[in-house]
């Protein structure tokens, strides 16, 4: 099948003697489902990530046997959650959630119709093509910000690997300080070459990175450092959301210089991205708290990517007005031109 296992569910319930188990997998290719009888696959439904068949609900059927019927049909009851409901010749003999509705979140459905069948990432290059309907749409896109972009990008992803490394090799604790000291000397570079190496939020992230140094100092142990990505995030979101709420114009106005799109606006931005670090502040915080180190370091250099890249579509469509447009603050589209680069 492919694709990163996110999530999997498991639902077991017994017919007719026969134990049976739905087992559900999300995945950033889709949500895969398998039916087994007695531990023996009879049935299995795939749909895509998005896409018109994303939103649709899985049904398998098989024979007991018997010879009498079942049709089990398995989709969401929540943005989280997956749930089932079980037909034996006809008649409802099982519901893994009673009394809740098998189906794609309503807010979610229209925003994951409109794109093409496809993985997340193909709805990501769908957006930067000229949006899901597939249409051009060059006067909301300016795909010069990749070019602009592709060293502080690169300097993004080195980072990210080196950290890993580092902390593979010695501990949580050295590998925040290198990370911070390494920002300083890039920014330093940056101003002594004139080259962007950091992009336009360089002096934020160095903050960042520099609070980060400090909490790894008063708080010794890699247990601390792992929950350091939380406060950081916290404290990331909490300035976002700040700024988005007074207007968008300096964070927002910033992040929005480095975006291929013309149409966002930049308070709806600013508040997008302080949820979106919130919700990737409180990840971190359950997986520092239940899981390893080595699971922790894995997932917030790895595995949090298909997270973050689910999050940051809902922001951007936020942003531009496709999403809740008539919620506070209303999306204005008064973007003619984009913000100067910083």
């Amino acid at each position: 099948m492919g694709g990163l296992t996110l999530w999997r569910y498991r639902r077991r319930f017994m017919v007719d003697g026969v134990q049976a188990t739905v087992t559900a997998r999300s995945r950033t290719v889709g949500l895969e489902s398998q039916l087994e009888l007695d531990g023996r696959i009879a049935a299995s439904d795939f749909t895509p990530a998005v896409g018109p068949d994303a939103v649709r609900n899985h049904h398998l059927s098989a024979t007991l046997p018997d010879g009498s019927a079942i049709e089990v049909e398995a989709g969401y009851v929540s943005s989280v959650n997956i749930g089932i409901a079980v037909h034996h010749d006809g008649r409802l003999i099982h519901e893994s959630h009673p009394g809740r509705t098998i189906a794609y979140p309503e807010k979610y459905r229209e925003t994951m119709a409109a794109y093409a069948n496809g993985t997340m990432g193909s709805a990501l290059s769908q957006d930067f093509g000229g949006g899901p309907s597939g249409a051009s749409s060059s006067g909301a896109l300016d795909m010069s910000a990749f070019k602009r972009n592709r060293i502080p990008l690169a300097v993004d992803i080195a980072l990210g690997l080196l950290f890993f490394v580092v902390a593979k090799l010695t501990d949580l604790t050295t590998a925040a300080f290198v990370g911070a000291a390494l920002g300083v000397a890039l920014l330093a570079a940056q101003k002594i070459t004139k080259v962007d190496l950091l992009g336009g939020l360089a002096l934020f992230g160095i903050g960042l990175l520099l609070l980060s140094a400090v909490l790894a100092l008063v708080f010794q142990s890699d247990e601390a450092v792992k929950y350091r990505s939380s406060i950081v995030g916290v404290v990331s979101a909490a300035l976002f959301f700040i700024d988005g709420l007074a207007g968008g114009n300096r964070l927002a106005a910033r992040l929005m210089a480095y975006l291929p799109y013309r149409d966002i606006d930049a308070a709806r931005l600013g508040i997008g991205m302080g949820v979106f670090g919130a919700v990737l502040a409180a990840l971190n915080l359950l997986v520092a708290l239940y899981a390893s180190t080595d699971v922790w370091l894995f997932y917030s250099t790895f595995a949090d990517f298909p997270v973050s890249m689910v999050l940051i579509l809902l922001v951007f469509r936020y942003s531009q007005g496709k999403v809740l447009p008539d919620t506070y603050p209303r999306y204005r589209h008064a973007h003619a031109e984009r913000p100067g680069q910083p």
